[in-house]
């Protein structure tokens, strides 16, 4: 955490290991850290990009996508601040800054929150994917199924015959 250190990381990392146990994850690429480390003279500041590629199931019919995905990456480190010194901040807004102890930074931890904050919510094969039916699990997208659609409020059904001739 010395003034001006410079470091740039270009580096792959296995992440599958993140992922492990999760169904909607079939597959992870390397995940690619392009960072840029800057040393000021009280603080740290890491900025660059991340990108990944996964093969995710789709949100409405389970069918492998393909998703490309880049993450803006920037944060401030600095180490902790004295009590004398938290007690006069006490009163102001929360520090943008991540304290930090020790010499050493290990940005590991802050780049798999990133990409897992920032992994698709919810991916679609396409965007009108018609999704599988919740009665019979047919993926509508591929055939059409015979189970009825009709929903009857079964607090109403007596009514469904008030008007039938």
């Amino acid at each position: 955490m010395s003034k001006g250190l410079k470091l740039t990381i270009d580096e792959e990392l296995n992440v599958s290991d993140l992922f492990k146990g999760r169904q909607d994850v079939y597959r992870t690429g390397p995940l690619h850290v392009a960072l840029q480390v800057t040393g000021h003279e009280s603080f740290i500041e890491v900025n660059g990009k991340l990108a990944i590629d996964f093969e995710l199931a789709c949100a409405r019919c389970l069918d492998p996508v393909q998703e490309h995905t880049v993450i803006a990456f920037s944060e401030v480190f600095k180490r902790p601040s004295s009590k004398e010194d938290r007690d006069e901040d006490a009163e102001e807004e929360e520090s943008d800054f991540i304290e930090v102890d020790g010499e050493r930074l290990n940005l590991m931890p802050y780049v798999e929150e990133a990409l897992q904050l920032f992994m698709p919510y919810a991916p679609l094969c396409r965007n009108d994917c018609k999704g599988l039916c919740p009665t019979c699990g047919q993926n509508l997208n591929e055939h059409k199924c015979d189970c009825s659609t009709d929903k009857i409020d079964i607090r109403f059904a007596a009514l469904k015959d008030l008007f039938k001739e």
